[in-house]
């Protein structure tokens, strides 16, 4: 009895070195070089979701407050996400090369927190194998090449959506946009994100495993834009 009982210890420890492997081939084998990636994510987030949750954590931070004060924000970029086909890389350059102030407040149009903007840079820019300013003129490229449909520009009234809805609103504002390209997330009640996949020459392309991890609820809340 004790020999099996060895014996099963073996192959039960054979069988974890076995899924280890496995799980590591699901990572991309260039895991974090910089510049060695597929294709990008912009991911576009709802500020007024944004702001409505922070307020329900009580938090009050320098980030939110720069957000969710009296500007009236809609869809701001939370970054441009360098991807694998399975899997992304991170934090390619550790310590990252700092981030130069004047390219900090250069994006704070588009992305309206510094600290985000900071580790945007030190978490996905420096995968990107671009140099700082490189890196945040694409993300400017990627946001221009991207139409916000008009109802959600100066939305002033809570809006029930399905993500469909939403997708398809987003597919029809720009040509060349298909539904293997564009993903919604949200939380347990309201829209979180549209994120949209990008070639390295920031064209429209599909993308399998963000549509994976899309929104599975019927119906999203997107929160009016604050001070509309």
């Amino acid at each position: 009895m004790p020999r099996l009982v060895t014996i099963s210890r073996f192959l039960i420890s054979i069988a974890f070195v076995l899924c280890g492997a496995i799980g590591a081939s699901a990572q991309d084998r260039r895991q974090n070089a910089p510049g060695e990636f597929d294709f990008y994510v912009l991911s576009l987030s709802w500020s007024p979701s944004f702001c409505e949750a922070a307020s329900e954590r009580g938090n009050n931070g320098r980030g939110t407050q720069a957000q969710c004060g009296g500007r009236p924000y809609s869809f701001v970029v939370h970054g441009l996400w360098p991807q694998y086909e399975r899997g992304f890389p991170e934090y390619c350059q550790r310590p990252s090369p700092r981030l130069a102030r004047n390219i900090m407040t250069s994006m704070l149009d588009l992305m309206p927190a510094p600290g985000l903007i900071y580790n945007e840079w030190d978490k996905h820019g420096t995968c990107s194998g671009l140099g700082e300013r490189a890196y945040f003129e694409a993300i400017r490229k990627a946001r221009a090449a991207v139409k916000i449909p008009e109802e959600f520009l100066q939305l002033t009234e809570p809006k029930t959506i399905a993500p469909d809805e939403l997708e398809t609103a987003f597919i029809k504002a720009n040509p060349g946009l298909s539904n293997s390209a564009i993903s919604v997330t949200c939380d347990s009640k309201r829209l979180s994100e549209v994120r949209i996949c990008l070639s390295k020459d920031l064209q429209f392309r599909s993308c399998e495993e963000i549509d994976r991890r899309a929104c599975r609820r019927d119906q999203v809340l997107m929160p009016p834009v604050r001070g509309s």
